[in-house]
């Protein structure tokens, strides 16, 4: 055996040292990082979505906006033609002008009669002066007439005159009353018509109401998603026309395993790694642990009591918050698929 043959010899173990040392190293480091970490790939980037639905029917005149347009809060997304609904507020316009004329007719009666009240009441009043002036002289006649200083015709004359005034007052007096009975039923005719205005003025307020939803505006800022109108087409109230995603908030769900929640707390930190982008790694922090399983929140939750129960460990939604989301505002896009590590403390 030559001396060349030695070395030979020991480089397979060298080697075998070597990535046994290696290998050690990435072990130790993946057991390490798996019993200070709770990790999982069942994430999702989440925001919210906003419909836009028409609040009266008709036929749209223009749309303003195209899909995945980015739009601010107020800015004209789809006029409907309102030139019918207009056209009855002009209608309903006229109709308060009637009303409003109505009123003004009841008040001016109500004043007219007020004036033949104070009319007739002075009318009494001059009555009843009079038959006390006629009650008075047929008085000081009937001691004449025992005196024998005027005649009995006289006296009956007298007489005649206090009846008459009397029977003019009562007259007087019940004139008034009749004319008083009539404020009641005019003073009902105005507050009719009073309410009558009113509710022309509230039908008015809701035209001009139902004319503003002509115009529909974008609720919040954000990103128009595809959307379902064009020019012409007839829309009906609640329809949905698109969408708008707000793109000023966004945050994180992870649905990590039952078996993961015991070792999470709200507050925690969060490290994010968006598939679409490898190398970029976000912040962000644990906002909260929903109180149910992903399961338990679908259209048609697992029984286990049917008596088909397989064990099959659930998920639990975790909420996070990303941190500094306006930075990646950018390339965040609702539904990205993601990685979200949590470093145990």
């Amino acid at each position: 055996m030559t001396t060349d043959s030695k070395p030979k010899s020991q480089l397979p173990k060298i080697i075998l040292a070597i990535a046994l040392v290696v290998g050690g190293f990435f072990g130790f480091q993946k057991y390490r990082y798996a019993t200070t970490h709770e990790d999982t790939d069942n994430a999702q980037v989440e925001a919210y979505f906003i419909p836009v639905l028409p609040r009266m029917g008709g036929f749209v005149k223009a749309v303003h906006v195209s899909d995945y347009d980015q739009v601010k809060k107020g800015q004209l997304l789809v006029e409907i033609d309102a030139e019918e609904a207009q056209l009855a507020l002009q209608e309903m316009e006229i109709d308060l002008e009637q009303a409003q004329s109505d009123v003004e007719n009841a008040q001016a009666n109500i004043a007219n009669l007020t004036k033949v009240v104070e009319a007739q009441q002075s009318q009494v009043g001059a009555a009843e002066l009079t038959k006390n002036k006629s009650a008075r002289d047929l008085a000081r006649n009937k001691e004449l007439e025992n005196a024998k200083a005027i005649t009995h015709q006289q006296f009956l004359d007298s007489q005649d005159q206090a009846d008459l005034a009397t029977v003019r007052w009562q007259g007087a007096k019940a004139e008034l009353v009749s004319t008083k009975s009539k404020m009641g039923i005019l003073q009902a005719n105005l507050h009719k018509s009073q309410v009558i205005l009113k509710l022309k003025r509230v039908k008015i307020d809701q035209q001009k109401l139902r004319l503003a939803y002509a115009k529909i505006v974008a609720p919040a800022d954000g990103k128009i998603g595809k959307k379902a109108v064009e020019p012409g087409q007839f829309v009906q109230v609640s329809q949905p026309l698109m969408t708008v995603m707000n793109d000023t908030k966004y945050w994180v769900v992870a649905n990590f395993k039952e078996t993961q929640v015991d070792a999470l707390r709200a507050g925690m930190d969060a490290e994010i790694k968006i598939d679409a982008y490898p190398e970029l790694k976000i912040k962000g922090r644990i906002l909260s642990i929903s109180e149910s399983t992903g399961a338990k929140n679908t259209l048609l939750p697992p029984d286990n009591s049917s008596g088909n129960f397989v064990k099959v460990t659930q998920r639990v939604p975790v909420k996070i918050e990303i941190i500094d989301a306006q930075k990646y505002q950018d390339i965040l896009r609702a539904g990205l698929s993601l990685e979200v590590s949590i470093p145990l403390k």
